[in-house]
């Protein structure tokens, strides 16, 4: 029996068509020229009606205007090499009426002799995880340069001992840079040796994570140094689940006086 190869190929082209209209997802295809060919359900349902027909319009015609130049310049830089593209990030004006920000999943549509003829893309909405982002990203930044104004030294460790952060202040009392500090025990860099202090008798790691501690302690610095401070703590509490996941330090060189 013979087979019509022809018939084939559009019976398994009329499946495809049909098959892209079940993803969940938005899926569009581009040719070599970046005109978009194919799109399913999930992506009109998502193109905004005052951008026209989305099927023969070019697929930079949708990106913010800042996006527009390098990411046509990467398309045509796809379509040149043939490499399989990495998954991007992009702001598309979408029926929302506001640009969105979606992570794109590409592959490289290629003809029977394996040139590159466009490129097929399935999108995911990441707008507010990337706000979350930002904001997180912001926050930390702005706590970062709150904790480095301090005039005190501020260090911060996990549950561990580990140290965290610290800030300038804590460079300057210890003798340590905040890169040696990071990632090390408070105790093998910097030991507490604390003296007893109001109704406690020890100011060790295990009462830090417990209470709020104040109390005087000497402090053994880079160059071995002893020196004296105040110092006052407090755990760090997880606001979700209210679980302990470090100690925040203040400390305060005590001058002697002479």
């Amino acid at each position: 029996m013979k087979v019509n190869s022809r018939a084939v190929s559009i019976s398994t082209a009329r499946k495809s068509m049909l098959n892209i209209d079940h993803l969940p997802l938005p899926y569009v295809e581009m040719d070599a020229h970046g005109i978009i060919t194919r799109a399913n359900r999930a992506t009109l349902a998502l193109h905004h009606p005052e951008q026209g027909e989305l099927i023969g319009k070019s697929g930079w015609d949708l990106l913010a205007i800042d996006e527009k130049s390098r990411s046509t310049a990467a398309f045509l830089s796809l379509m040149t090499t043939g490499e399989e593209p990495p998954a991007i990030c992009r702001s598309i004006f979408d029926r929302s009426g506001k640009f969105r920000t979606y992570e794109i999943h590409r592959s490289i549509i290629r003809t029977t002799g394996g040139k590159p003829a466009g490129v097929r893309m399935i999108f995911m909405d990441v707008t507010e995880c990337k706000n979350a982002l930002e904001e997180a990203q912001r926050t930390c930044q702005w706590l970062e340069s709150a904790m480095h104004s301090a005039a005190d030294a501020v260090i911060l460790t996990d549950a561990l001992g580990m140290i965290r952060s610290a800030n300038p202040a804590a460079e300057r009392l210890s003798g340590w840079s905040t890169n040696e500090l990071t990632g090390m025990a408070i105790d093998e860099l910097m030991p507490i040796q604390a003296r007893p202090s109001g109704d406690r008798s020890a100011l060790d790691l295990q009462a830090m994570l417990q209470l709020p501690c104040n109390g005087m302690a000497t402090v053994m610095t880079r160059e071995r140094q002893q020196i004296e401070v105040e110092i006052s703590t407090s755990p760090i509490l997880d606001k979700n689940n209210g679980s302990v996941s470090g100690v925040a330090a203040i400390l305060r060189r005590v001058e002697s006086s002479v």
